[in-house]
């Protein structure tokens, strides 16, 4: 798989997900939503060959990507709510 072909399904699958997942979905960006895509492919493939979904030389496909950005999204969104992480936009929130 090119290297190119894993920048736009992640950032297809990095969109999706700031679509399904409520929040402010900060940060944002072209770059951060490829990133956090990829990024959700990665938790994708590796939950899905722990659990024994995905043989050793099998990755998350495009599903499996979005749904480990929403998980991934998620979890940033809750750092930033529990205050761990700055919250990248500089507004306060708050609860």
């Amino acid at each position: 798989m090119s290297i190119l072909w894993i920048i736009l399904i992640g950032f297809v699958a990095g969109i999706l997900a700031r679509l399904l997942a409520p929040g402010p979905n900060k940060p944002s960006g072209f770059i951060l939503t490829t990133l956090l895509g990829i990024a959700g492919a990665f938790v994708a493939t590796w939950v899905g060959q722990t659990i024994g979904w995905y043989r050793l030389d099998q990755g998350a496909g495009f599903i499996g990507a979005t749904v480990g950005a929403v998980l991934v999204l998620f979890i940033w969104n809750r750092l930033v709510v529990s205050r761990r992480i700055s919250d990248p936009s500089g507004e306060r929130r708050w609860l």
